[in-house]
């Protein structure tokens, strides 16, 4: 079993990140392009990586979530990330993904946000989860939508940046 297995769905395995996880989320993260509509559209570096790790074992500790692997079953290989987080410390737990290409357009991306929300509602129990995306992430907005997340209206991020919200309320 995996360690701090966190829940499986057919094809993914969510756990706990570790510090062992730095090189597969720099894989993912440090990739420029497919970054483009996650935060400021710019490449994480090692040392990014490394204190996002250390940011998400502190919310382990404090709230009980955060960032988590995505391993697929077949292989055990690092698909993705996903988490629940709070970022610039805003109330509301906030859905968030992101996936190697390989994966891309292969529907893991929807059963990774259907089992998060399944997770953070349920185990957590959380009464509402939201998520963000850019305007124009069309991939992202699809998934938001396949897994019953409700588009709330546009806003600004902390940046001055507009992006559309979502959120999903505890069924």
């Amino acid at each position: 079993m995996t360690a701090h297995l966190l829940f499986e769905t057919d094809r993914l395995r969510g756990r706990r990140l570790t510090r062992a996880d730095a090189e597969a989320m720099l894989a993912v993260y440090g990739d420029g392009p497919a970054m483009r509509y996650v935060g400021d559209g710019s490449a994480a570096d090692a040392a990014e990586i490394d204190a996002w790790i250390g940011v998400t074992l502190r919310n382990y500790q404090t709230r009980g979530y955060g960032m988590i692997a995505l391993e697929h079953r077949a292989d055990s290989a690092i698909a993705g990330f996903a988490g629940l987080v709070h970022p610039g410390g805003q109330a509301l737990p906030e859905l968030k993904y992101a996936f190697e290409r390989d994966y891309w357009g292969a529907g893991v991306a929807t059963e990774a946000a259907d089992a998060m929300l399944d997770w953070g509602h349920g185990a957590l129990g959380l009464e509402e989860i939201i998520a963000t995306i850019h305007p124009d992430n069309a991939a992202s907005r699809r998934v938001l939508e396949k897994v019953g997340m409700v588009f709330r209206g546009s806003r600004l991020d902390a940046e001055g940046e507009e992006e559309d919200w979502f959120s999903s309320r505890r069924p």
